[in-house]
């Protein structure tokens, strides 16, 4: 595909910028991935179902036509994401379900661009395994060197915590938002240095639009992910800072909804850089953000991880169509709730999850949460209203712990990103709901990249802690200190696991031997 039809293909007609080739070449490094040579690939993230993979692929220098991507005896072309050929995309249907696939990518003229390596699909939906291991973190982005106090951890060390992560062999990796911190208004940004740089009245790609995002963005991304997760399939989901801002709302500005401009750098960023979500039959086709065509097929903010009738794993980005209506406002469009407390209701799998990208069962007393309460006198409290809050979040809220609690011989899990801490819990009551039959267990899975200024204890004033409307019992309470949640699933009972790292105490070299500093059971239910 040239570039033209790119642009033809994905924002209609367009000016072509005027700009050599050269000036869109990113000179971001990919770390050494060890033992396996990544010839001229600069970062891979592959997707999976049952039968399909989708992988996302950036290359050392733009490639002057489409590369192949053979699965076994399946051959694909390349699809360009960018309009320089750096950026690419692959996606085939018809694998063999529950099997590992040998992946070789390389040009038409039969030249290896990279190692060949392995990916496996997920098992068929009426398989019984038992077991499997999922890897959740949270905000990974921020550009080395850059932040509101001491920065954002350096890439290497983030590759540190992630190769750790990736050593104890996850089948999957769940990354919860915050993967870009680029803000265009809220504080902590360099708001005119940032905002100007983007001509908001031009088209993203095809333009000096296109090269400010990738100055911005890639660096967040490619060496932080590399070629590290070529055969762990990463479930990416977006929250508030890869929108190009926080979740802020005063009188000055309401950042949510995103305004038309930073939702189209949010979707240009998840179509260069990191997967979208394939296709599953329990989902619906016409959820929001879900495309028709035929050749993408994929959800940009809803997605499921199915693992046999061992896991369903629901994936929903709160953001993207959250409403300012007052008492009927939601964070999550009516139609996706009603898939999500369908499936909650209806699946025959041995263990449920749901994977919001807004924490449940915390609050540090921001805006853009489920919860009322606000910062006084450096605790989360209720004496005083927030502004622009929204009573219908709240009303949603507890309908979907209820549909969580409602289920019968399970264990209601909740895993979710956004607080920048490690902490679990056990929710007993929301509102006038008593769940104390069946109580919600809800995790914050920890976070790999943060700014210690980005702490919630720092960046909003106060720790995370229960909201009023919840009694939250705490077995983990929020700790702020960079890490990851491993979490494996076995037929009778979820085994969790809390790694972290100090980044005051302990040395870089001390992440490689890290231990959980905190593990916990659920039998089921």
């Amino acid at each position: 595909m040239d570039r033209r039809a790119f642009l033809k293909d994905t924002v209609g007609s367009a000016l072509l910028a005027a700009l050599p080739a050269e000036t869109f070449a990113q000179q971001t490094r990919t770390p050494a991935s060890p033992q396996w040579d990544a010839g001229r690939v600069r970062h891979l993230l592959p997707m999976v179902s049952e039968t399909r993979l989708l992988l996302k692929a950036s290359f050392t220098r733009p490639l002057s036509s489409p590369p192949t991507l053979r699965v076994g005896r399946l051959s694909v072309l390349g699809r360009m994401t960018d309009t320089m050929g750096e950026c690419w995309q692959f996606q085939t249907a018809g694998l063999a379900p529950g099997a590992s696939h040998l992946l070789w990518l390389g040009t038409t003229e039969g030249e290896s661009l990279c190692e060949s390596w392995t990916v496996s699909t997920l098992p068929p939906a009426d398989a019984q395994p038992d077991h499997v291991r999922v890897l959740f973190f949270s905000c990974a982005g921020g550009l080395e060197g850059r932040g509101l106090t001491g920065g954002y951890l350096p890439t290497h060390v983030r590759n540190r915590l992630l190769r750790r992560a990736l050593s104890l062999q996850p089948h999957f990796a769940v990354a919860n938002g915050d993967h870009v911190y680029w803000d265009l208004h809220t504080k902590g940004s360099t708001d005119e240095s940032r905002l100007t740089r983007f001509d908001q009245s031009a088209l993203v790609f095809g333009g000096t639009n296109e090269t400010v995002l990738k100055e911005a963005v890639a660096p967040q991304l490619i060496p932080v992910y590399g070629t590290d997760f070529r055969s762990t399939p990463v479930f990416f989901l977006q929250d508030d800072h890869d929108y190009f801002d926080g979740a802020d709302g005063t009188e000055e500005r309401v950042t949510l909804p995103s305004s038309w401009f930073r939702l189209q750098l949010a979707r240009a960023t998840q179509r260069l850089y990191y997967p979208e979500f394939l296709p599953d039959a329990t989902r619906p086709a016409n959820l929001p953000w879900t495309s028709a065509d035929a050749e993408r097929d994929v959800s940009e903010s809803f997605g499921t991880l199915r693992y046999g009738k061992l896991l369903e794993m629901l994936l929903y980005d709160v953001r993207r169509t959250l409403t300012l209506s007052g008492p009927s406002a939601v964070f999550v469009d009516p139609q996706v709730e009603r898939w999500l407390t369908a499936r909650t209701a209806a699946t025959a799998a041995t263990h449920l999850v749901h994977v919001p990208s807004n924490s449940l069962g915390w609050t540090a007393g921001a805006w853009g949460e489920w919860y009322p309460d606000v910062v006084e006198a450096g605790k989360v409290s209720t004496a005083k209203p927030k502004p622009f809050w929204q009573a219908g979040w709240l009303k949603q809220h507890d309908r979907l712990l209820e549909a969580l609690s409602g289920m019968k011989g399970r264990t209601p899990l909740v895993v979710a990103g956004d607080l920048h801490a490690s902490a679990l819990g056990r929710i007993e009551r929301s509102g006038t709901l008593d769940l104390r039959a069946n109580p919600i267990v809800t995790v914050l899975s920890g976070t790999i990249g943060t700014d210690p200024g980005g702490w919630p204890s720092v960046s909003c004033g106060a720790a995370p802690a229960p909201p009023a409307h919840l009694d939250v019992r705490e077995e983990l309470k929020p700790t702020e200190q960079h890490g990851f949640t491993i979490a494996d699933f076995h037929r009778d009972r979820i085994r969790l696991r809390w790694f972290r790292w100090d980044v005051k105490t302990q040395s870089p070299e001390d992440i490689d031997t890290l231990e959980p500093f905190h593990t916990t059971e659920l039998p089921r239910a």
